[in-house]
Order: C-alpha cells, then structure tokens, then sequence
C-alpha cells in the first residue's frame, strides 16, 4: 500500500508535537562538580583557581570551589589557609575566627589551626592541649602564582606541580600581571547562574560570533566578526585548538587561533583584533558548583595597571528589554537553562569544535573514573610547563 500525503504529515505532526517530545536530561559527565561524581572527581586530578590573591585577607572568607563550601584566610604571616569550614572541635564555622600570625583561632573556644591544617593551640584544654597533635583541620594545599590563588582538592598521593604558563612570564621591565575578576568573557554578572560548560563549549563554536555577536545584535566586537570563517580544529596535547582564517577587505589574511586546555582554562586572543600577535594571557573557570561559576582573566599589561571596576558596566545599566532585544554570551548561554539538557541537542556541521571538546572531556572523565590519571598532569618542572599558539596574527 502507497502511504497517502496525509498519513506522512499526520505522522510528522505527531512526531514533532512538543507534547510527545522524549523527557530530556543533561549529561552529568559534562556538568557535575561535587566530590564523588566521575565530573567533579575529575576536576579535583588539575589546581583549581579559587580566588585573586587579594580576596586572602586577615578576614576569613566563605568560598565555594566545586561545589564545597570552603573557609579562605591570610594569616599574619602572609600564608594563604583553605580549610574545611566546620571547626574539628565543636562544629561551628571558622568564618567567624580570628587570624593569628600563624593560623586561624575559633571563635568557640579558642583552638588554633594553620594552613596545613595542623591544630597548634587548644587554650583551653589542660596543659595547653596536651594531645593536641592528635586533632586536625581539613585543609587543601595552595599555592599563590599570577596574582592568583590556586587550590588541589583531589587525592594527596596524586597531587601534581602546578602549572607554569609563559604567556605570563619572562616579563619586561614595564609590564605586570594584571587580574580581571569580572568574568568579562561572559558579559554578564561577575557570578554567572548556570553550569560553567555550557560557557567553556562556547569558546569552541567561533560561527555564534558571526550571528549572535554581529548579525544578530549588531557589531559587539569589530566589522571582522561578521566575516563567516574558515575553521579547523585539532587536538593538543591539553585539549584542543580552533584556527579561524578570515580574508580582509584589503586582502590580507586574519589568522585567529583559540585554545582551551583542559579542564578549565581558556586562551583566547583580542576579540577586537587591536592585539595582534601572541596571546598576553589567559583566562581560568571556576566552577563554584553545578549552577554557577565565575572567570578569572589575567594578562600581561605594559605600563601602569589599570585601576580595578567592579561594576559591569553597560550590561548592569542595561533593562531586561535592552537584554532581549540585544542579546550577548551570558544571554544565550543562560537561556540554555541552569544546566542545558544535552539529550535534546542537535549538533550540526559547524558544532564540530563543540563535539570534538565534549568527547575530549567525557574521555578524560572516564580515564580517572577507571583509576587512571588524566592528560595534562606535570609531575616534572619540565612538564609543568604549558606553551600555546593563540593569538591574532594578520598574514599577507
């Protein structure tokens, strides 16, 4: 029997019917953060950034870093502690202590802890705390580099060296690191309210800028962004890179390189093209949890740094009818929901950077969940060292 016209539309408009869509869901390899989890055991293998180096005062404060709530202090003697928050005494939280020259003292009743989590008073237990050396502070180990705070929360026995990244070393005499805490890259509030992945992919789908930032919105970069590019991606030995090649009105070539290195940092060169040549800097997520995270920048700046602004700009000033009808990074990224459902994407051609990353990860995610170590590690100075190729680079 020929099936009619009919019984095909009919069937189509079944199939297509919102009401008989298929229940959607996230992927939790891609967006979960917590302990535990396969995605959050494997953001614990890499240092994580947990604050600018300036937010560590004598004042203790509340951080959440992968979905633990967390106690951030500078003690008198300029050592950076992140601690547990419940005091291992009675239970109440150390952000209501006071620093010492060498720790952090409960406000309960008084034991003192330091940044390794080593308890090194109990004033008034007999003696001082007589057994005090058998109490301790959870406690991760941190290191300050770049004007930041990083932080290893995962297993002791696995712990790496720190990363070293020239593109913020070797300086000259008049240049200095300069940190942006205003998750720039987003345009949207310093805190963003949905998962930090759906961001991080974004960076590899360079054809959004020609609609969303230019077309769609008028030009929020440069003339250059409406030019459709010419893509190619490739793995690295850290993740993976994107080339875009535009041809100029002059006839000259943009060579655009942009590289992410997993699991969280991003180098991304001038989105105005007004710095040409290699990158300067680098950008590094923080997932605060699995609905929010934020962006630290830091970059190479000649000269005298520029003086800090924590408003958002035009963005805070502009109404949620402004936001509509001009929509950016933070809009469309946020409009994918708190944590996007992945069952319901439908990745074309030009999502291949998006698919060659979400493999890349979930690949890497399962390495550590199988009891191996993931790409990426440097138990050596020398692998410690982490070198890219972004930048804008204008060819004739």
């Amino acid at each position: 029997m020929i099936e009619s016209n009919t019984t095909r539309l009919d069937a189509t408009r079944l199939r297509r019917s919102a009401y008989n869509r298929p229940e959607g869901h996230y992927d939790p390899l891609l967006a979960e953060t917590a302990r535990g989890t396969k995605g959050g055991e494997y953001l614990r293998r890499f240092w994580q950034v947990v604050a600018a180096s300036d937010d560590a005062t004598r004042t203790p404060a509340n951080v959440r870093v992968l979905s633990e709530d967390l106690i951030l202090y500078r003690d008198g003697s300029g050592t950076v502690g992140l601690l547990y928050p419940r005091c291992a005494h009675r239970g109440t939280s150390l952000y209501y202590g006071a620093t010492e020259e060498h720790g952090i003292r409960c406000c309960y009743h008084g034991w003192v802890f330091g940044a390794d989590g080593s308890c090194l008073e109990q004033p008034l237990e007999p003696g001082g705390g007589r057994a005090r050396d058998n109490f301790f502070q959870p406690f991760y180990p941190v290191e300050e580099r770049y004007g930041l705070i990083f932080a290893y929360m995962g297993p002791p026995e696995k712990q790496p060296l720190l990363p070293r990244y020239p593109c913020l070393e070797q300086l000259e005499p008049d240049e200095s690191i300069v940190i942006d805490k205003l998750s720039r890259p987003i345009g949207g509030p310093v805190i963003a309210d949905y998962n930090w992945f759906q961001h991080y992919e974004n960076i590899m789908d360079p054809f959004h800028v020609v609609m969303l930032h230019d077309h769609f919105s008028g030009s929020q970069f440069v003339p250059e962004t409406g030019i459709v590019p010419e893509v190619s991606f490739e793995y690295t030995a850290r993740g993976i890179k994107a080339t875009k090649l535009r041809i100029l009105g002059d006839g000259r070539t943009l060579r655009r390189v942009t590289e992410l290195a997993l699991p969280t940092a991003s180098i991304i060169p001038d989105p105005t093209y007004a710095q040409t040549g290699p990158v300067t800097g680098m950008n590094f997520m923080m997932p605060i949890d699995d609905t929010h995270f934020r962006v630290y920048g830091a970059r190479r700046l000649s000269g005298e740094p520029p003086r800090s602004k924590m408003a958002r700009g035009s963005w805070a000033d502009m109404t949620p009818e402004e936001k509509r009808a001009h929509p950016g990074d933070y809009e469309a990224q946020s409009g994918q929901g708190t944590i996007t459902l992945h069952s319901e994407d439908h990745l074309a051609a030009t999502d291949r950077g998006v698919a060659m990353l979400r493999k890349r990860y979930r690949q890497q995610v399962e390495v550590v969940a199988s009891g191996g170590d993931p790409e990426g590690l440097g138990y050596n100075e020398a692998d410690a060292l982490i070198e890219f190729e972004s930048g804008n680079f204008i060819e004739e």
